[in-house]
């Protein structure tokens, strides 16, 4: 008995130790991870939340609004102290793309294939000083117009006026490098205070409707005005959206929307001259010469594992070659659409570049039927089914703010989250969401909040349908010169960077259409039918 007695308490003693010891390492980890956040370390590496901070999905599904709010304000502060004030006072001061210098390290005359190419950037102003903060917008891409073959370049700023560009060169052949400065990093600040100023850049137009009496008033996500408002609230996530309340009509009876771009700017004219067309995605390596990459018989590329949800994303993502879209991580197979589909339902919720993949669903599968839902315009809900396959795709619009200047309905207007929320799930239902395009012209924290509040959906979702895929496509690249300060890439890259990192934490699947785009060079809001079709092979391969 006295020698049970003492192996208990021996028992006792090295539980004791094992569990202090455990909660010493993961204070520590957490103490290392929180003083990682404070270096001055490149925003495209950066995480906007460390883990730590998030409860885990299996424990903790309820998510209050205090805490949402919380969240909002950590990542905030995280990405101001990234993206600091740069005044300047005169545009001589600014990063040049003429004066920067671009050298490539250990240059060869040929190069293999699989190799790193590695290039030195020495940021410089107009005047050919050197510039001693980073900051810059860069963009970096290899390509092969003769074999439709493309790539992202990884940036990495040294926050001293210095940068590594990292070229993977995937393919051979002859290939081309390049190096555009977006914006110099005093253009960046001068985005990201404008961004965060105000609300007022797009105006809404609401079409109330009462028998054959109609009345537009001005709406907004946030309306400075006496006159007596309609607060249009998702109630569960305090989303809100308002409305000049009309005469003689209800709130009720808003039925249709527009929008238009107001006369608005909150940069200095000096500031202004920067996002000037000549000023905007200049050419760094204008004089630098095609490199031959070879073979240079080495061994057979290893297989790689197929793709599937959840792995885990690289920098760059993958390559174009012969207009066809391949990971570096994983592989793609060519899937026979009608039967990889068979008894799936396809929720597609988000905005118009998600929109197209519903488009290239219904071009593509011949026996797919569209149903009509008695909607009309650009926006309206769309379905479409296989009865024989028991195929069913639809596409869903986002709530608010849902930029357009041709009026749609907003008669049945509804945020992500609720969609979600009202969706059973299971094995065979398939959950694509695409949100930034319509977020870029206001503050971040609009985007924000309703990115996580879509994450507080899907957590729930996953905890009472775990066989539920979902899949979040990231948002693509734009044309380059059009309203730079409401639509710049800079915003979108931002919103791109956020939406992976708050999503890190589920068991989701990405499509990188910010660096698809990219290696197919395309700068178009809704890129053409090959790159759609190449993104929706990803979506196929993940079911199927």
């Amino acid at each position: 008995m006295k020698t049970r007695m003492t192996n208990c308490k021996a028992l006792l003693v090295l539980l004791f130790v094992l569990a202090s010891w455990i909660t010493f390492t993961v204070f520590q980890n957490t103490t290392k991870l929180w003083t990682a956040l404070n270096l001055p370390i490149s925003l495209h590496q950066w995480n906007f939340i460390s883990k730590p901070t998030w409860p885990e999905a299996s424990l903790c599904p309820v998510i209050s609004a205090a805490e949402t709010e919380m969240r909002i304000k950590v990542i905030m502060e995280k990405l101001n102290q990234q993206i600091p004030p740069r005044p300047f006072t005169h545009v001589n001061t600014t990063t040049s793309a003429a004066q920067s210098t671009a050298t490539i390290l250990n240059p060869r005359h040929t190069y293999c294939r699989g190799n790193q190419l590695d290039i030195l950037l020495e940021a410089r102003d107009h005047l050919g000083h050197r510039k001693q903060y980073g900051g810059d917008f860069l963009r970096a891409r290899m390509s092969s117009p003769s074999l439709k073959a493309g790539a992202s370049g990884k940036v990495t700023d040294f926050n001293n006026g210095t940068y590594l560009i990292s070229f993977t060169l995937f393919w051979e052949g002859r290939v081309s490098l390049s190096l555009l400065l977006i914006h110099p990093s005093e253009g960046v600040s001068a985005l990201w205070r404008s961004r965060n100023q105000g609300y007022d850049r797009i105006i809404f137009t609401g079409q109330f409707s009462s028998g054959t009496s109609q009345i537009n008033t001005d709406c907004a996500l946030v309306l400075n005005s006496s006159a007596d408002l309609c607060q249009y609230l998702d109630a569960q996530d305090q989303e809100a959206f308002y409305c000049v309340k009309p005469q003689y009509m209800p709130c009720a009876a808003l039925t249709h929307m527009h929008s238009k771009n107001k006369n608005v700017s909150y940069l200095s004219k000096q500031e202004k001259s920067l996002f000037e067309r000549s000023n905007v995605g200049v050419e760094i390596m204008e004089n630098f010469n095609v490199i031959s990459v070879s073979k240079c018989n080495k061994e057979t590329v290893p297989m790689k594992e197929k793709c599937k949800p959840g792995m885990t994303s690289t920098v760059p993502s993958g390559h174009v070659w012969k207009n066809t879209w391949n990971p570096a991580s994983c592989s793609l197979a060519t899937v026979e659409m009608n039967e990889c589909l068979r008894g799936k339902s396809i929720y597609l919720l988000g905005d118009s570049t998600v929109r197209q993949w519903m488009e290239y669903f219904k071009t593509s599968i011949k026996t797919l039927k569209s149903v009509d839902l008695h909607e009309s315009g650009k926006l309206q809900h769309q379905l479409a089914v296989d009865l024989d396959r028991n195929i069913n795709i639809q596409w869903q619009k986002h709530g608010y703010p849902l930029i357009g200047s041709l009026t749609y309905s907003v008669k049945e207007i509804e945020y992500i989250a609720r969609a979600i929320d009202r969706t059973g799930g299971e094995k065979n239902t398939v959950i694509v969401i695409s949100l930034g395009q319509h977020f870029r012209p206001f503050p971040i924290d609009v985007f924000i909040r309703r990115v996580l509040n879509v994450h507080k959906a899907v957590q729930r979702l996953l905890l009472r349908s775990p066989d539920t895929m979902v899949i979040i496509k990231a948002e693509n690249i734009r044309e380059m010169h059009s309203d730079v300060e409401r639509f710049s890439d800079f915003h979108g890259y931002v919103q791109y960077l956020a939406i992976k990192d708050i999503f890190q934490d589920l068991n989701v699947g990405l499509i990188d259409a910010w660096d698809i785009t990219i290696a197919y060079g395309t700068n178009n809001v809704h890129p053409p039918e090959y790159v759609v079709r190449n993104q929706v092979n990803i979506l196929l391969n993940y079911i199927c």
